[in-house]
C-alpha cells in the first residue's frame, strides 16, 4: 500500500539531499557532480580574487545565466520561472552551510572518500527526483531539463543524461583553461562517471518513490508555481 507524502516535503527533501550530496563529493575530490562542476570551477577561480564568492552565490549566479538560454532555447518566459532562480538561491545558501560543516570531515583515508562520493552520488539523484515530484519550482538545473523534454515531447531521463553530459564537457574545458591541461579541479573520473549513471540512478530512484509514495498537495499553492498554463502562440 503507498503512503501519503506532502509534495512541499519533497521540495525540502530534495533540496536537502542535493546539496549534503554535492558537499560529499567535494569532500571525496573524485570530482563533482557534472551539473554543478561549471558553478564549482567558477568559485574556484574567482574566490581566490574576490573571497565573499562562495560555491553557494557561483551556484544561483549561473543558474541566472542558464534561465535566460532557456527561455531563449524555448521562446517564451513565464514568471513563475523567477520561482526556479528563488529555489536556487536557497539551496546555495543552505550548501554554503554544508561546506562549514563539510570542513570537519576527515578527507586523509581513502575508503572514506570512496564512501563520501558513492553517498554523494546517491544523495544527489534522490534529491533530483525529490524536486521532480514536487510542484515547487525546482532548480533551474531541472527547471531546463523539465521544461525542454515537455516542450520536445522527449524521454526526461534522456535529457537529463545529455544535460549532464554536456555540462560535464563544460566543467573540463573550464578546468583546461584556468588551471592547465595535467592539472584538473573538480572534473575527475568521478565526474565522468556520475555524467554517464546519473540519469539512469535517478531514472531508478523516481520508480522507487512512484511504486511506494502518493505525492498530494498539503498546502493549495501549485497554481502560484506550475508552468503548465496555456499553449505558447506561434
Amino acid at each position: 500500500m503507498k503512503k501519503r507524502f506532502a509534495a512541499e516535503l519533497a521540495y525540502l527533501f530534495g533540496i536537502l539531499f542535493v546539496a549534503v550530496g554535492v558537499v560529499l563529493m567535494e569532500k571525496a575530490d573524485f570530482g563533482v557532480s557534472m551539473v554543478v562542476a561549471p558553478a564549482y570551477l567558477l568559485y574556484r577561480i574567482l574566490s581566490p580574487t574576490w573571497s565573499f564568492v562562495s560555491f553557494g552565490m557561483a551556484e544561483y549566479c549561473l543558474q541566472a545565466v542558464l534561465l535566460v538560454v532557456m527561455s531563449l532555447v524555448l521562446r517564451r518566459f513565464r514568471v513563475s520561472y523567477l520561482f526556479s532562480f528563488v529555489t536556487a538561491v536557497v539551496y546555495g545558501l543552505v550548501l554554503d552551510g554544508f561546506m562549514r560543516l563539510g570542513g570537519l570531515l576527515p578527507t586523509d583515508i581513502l575508503w572514506l572518500r570512496v564512501v563520501y562520493y558513492l553517498l554523494g552520488l546517491l544523495f544527489c539523484a534522490a534529491g533530483v527526483s525529490a524536486m521532480f515530484h514536487t510542484y515547487i519550482s525546482p532548480e533551474v538545473y531541472e527547471l531546463f531539463v523539465k521544461e525542454v523534454s515537455a516542450h520536445f515531447g522527449l524521454n526526461i531521463n534522456r535529457v537529463k543524461t545529455v544535460y549532464d553530459c554536456v555540462s560535464c564537457l563544460v566543467g573540463v574545458a573550464m578546468s583546461f583553461f584556468a588551471f592547465g591541461i595535467w592539472h584538473f579541479e573538480g572534473v575527475k573520473w568521478g565526474t565522468v562517471v556520475c555524467a554517464l549513471v546519473n540519469g539512469w540512478v535517478i531514472g531508478r530512484f523516481s520508480a522507487f518513490f512512484d511504486k511506494h509514495l502518493i505525492f498530494y498537495d498539503r498546502f493549495k499553492l501549485r497554481k502560484y508555481f506550475t508552468t503548465d498554463d496555456k499553449p505558447d502562440k506561434k
